[in-house]
């Protein structure tokens, strides 16, 4: 498959049923686009994508305009997904599993659409939300990009972005319904013990990973194509003691997207982390072992033999440790590494080619990674810095969210309260309105009703 054609293309239309819509809108006639590139265009051009270039990746957006944004870190996990694809092309012509590769186009649009519904905050106000709806089917970052795609989005009447239904398929990383995985003695509670302030327990206030019951509906129309055990395989669960239950499998496409959002948070939050000096060449050495890093380090010498002497390690520390500049090419060659070190699994047991095959990675590049992102997760995202702005900004979640249920009418702009006045699940219409704030207009309103010098009757909110 050329990377122009549509899926379709490749096999004689016998993939038609994915391209399909559920308004069963179709590209007019004349229209030189493909349907990917249709969906390719309604997400970019959403409001939902729009508003990540104000929410916080990791690092808070106050403390520079360099660091990565959720919008910054979505373009790359596209572009890293497209090179990921082509490099799969590449590698495995003649096997089966080449001619289901997404075409370029489509993969980029579910690349840029996998942060669609984090909330502002971070995983932060994840938590905060899901303790807020504990009694209304509860919120989960990425089965509310799911929610948004299908139904909050303005492009269609009832149906949202109306994506084509391999897309909506791509950008469904856990297929997994809320009450299906959901671990009842998990209960999303405050604290105990505490005696001059209320806190969320942020433990058991963490979401299972899944799409909300609210969006079954979308979830029966995707894999309607599917027969009855592919569909049962597909979207298995597996217990895990006192923990969440867990999703089993995705769909080929999404683990491409899973993977580059994986070399994206292994390399390049890594990169803003050592730009702002949050990990030492100790901490690294700690973290990434020389042994974990083998592939990688027999890659530099061997493409780069004149460049390390006998030590490549320690030459790749000193280029991470480096100047900007000297540290650009050392993550470059970083995610070169990874990108060229992927593979396709097969799921045996799975008829259907867009979710039979798995993109994968080499066992030892993937032990590289997996040291990566362990360092940027204990001394990053774990750090006090990161977690007190994560903490904060879960408190200005929560209240805001409690105000806004308190008086629906008095509190929430006029548009949305029309939308809550008349839906049968209203609590989930607030939830939708605080999720899809950025962190900037989360804060304004938070100030505008909580702190006594802020906020104007002039203000737009």
């Amino acid at each position: 498959m050329r990377d122009g054609l549509k899926v379709a293309d490749c096999d004689g239309g016998a993939n038609i049923i994915w391209e399909e819509r559920r308004s069963g809108w179709k590209v007019r006639e004349g229209d030189a686009r493909s349907e990917m590139d249709a969906d390719y265009a309604r997400v970019v051009h959403s409001a939902s994508f729009r508003r990540l270039q104000g929410k916080t990746q990791i690092l808070n957006l106050g403390d520079s305009d360099f660091y990565r944004t959720r919008l910054t870190h979505s373009l790359e996990v596209a572009q890293i997904a497209s090179s990921v694809t082509r490099q799969l092309r590449h590698d495995n012509e003649g096997p089966p599993a080449v001619a289901h590769l997404p075409d370029l186009t489509m993969i980029q649009a579910i690349g840029f659409t996998h942060d669609l519904g984090h909330p502002p905050f971070g995983h932060g106000g994840e938590v905060a939300l899901n303790y807020c709806m504990r009694n209304h089917g509860g919120f989960e970052g990425n089965g509310q990009t799911l929610r948004i795609l299908s139904k909050l989005e303005k492009f269609s009447a009832a149906h949202g972005a109306d994506l084509t239904r391999r897309t909506l398929l791509g950008t469904l990383k856990y297929p997994a319904q809320f009450s299906r995985v959901n671990n009842p003695d998990i209960v999303p509670s405050l604290v105990v013990g505490t005696s001059t302030v209320e806190l969320v327990d942020r433990k058991l206030s963490k979401p299972p990973k899944c799409y909300m019951n609210s969006e079954q509906d979308v979830v029966d129309w995707i894999l309607k194509p599917l027969t009855e055990s592919d569909r049962s395989i597909f979207t298995s669960v597996e217990p895990v003691k006192g923990k969440h239950g867990k999703a089993l499998h995705k769909s080929f496409d999404c683990s491409i997207m899973d993977l580059a959002d994986d070399i994206a948070f292994g390399v390049h939050d890594l990169e803003d982390a050592l730009a702002l000096k949050l990990i030492s060449e100790d901490d690294f050495r700690q973290y990434v072992l020389e042994g974990a890093c083998t592939s990688h380090l027999d890659a530099l010498k061997q493409n780069y033999p004149d460049e390390f002497g006998n030590d490549v390690y320690d030459g790749l520390i000193k280029m991470l440790f480096s100047n900007s500049r000297t540290r650009k090419h050392a993550i470059s060659r970083m995610v070169g590494h990874f990108n060229t070190n992927c593979i396709i699994d097969t799921i045996e047991e799975i008829d259907e080619p867009v979710i039979r095959y798995r993109a994968g990675m080499r066992p030892k590049p993937r032990l590289f990674l997996d040291a990566l992102k362990k360092l940027v997760y204990d001394l990053v995202i774990l750090s006090p810095a990161v977690q007190h702005l994560e903490f904060k900004g879960q408190r200005m979640v929560i209240a805001v969210f409690e105000v806004f249920q308190s008086e629906p009418k008095a509190f929430l702009p006029r548009d949305t309260f029309e939308i809550y006045r008349d839906s049968r699940d209203p609590v989930r219409v607030i939830c939708d309105h605080v999720s899809g704030m950025t962190d900037a207009f989360l804060l304004k309103t938070y100030d505008r009703l909580f702190s006594p010098r802020m906020g104007s009757v002039f203000d737009k909110h």
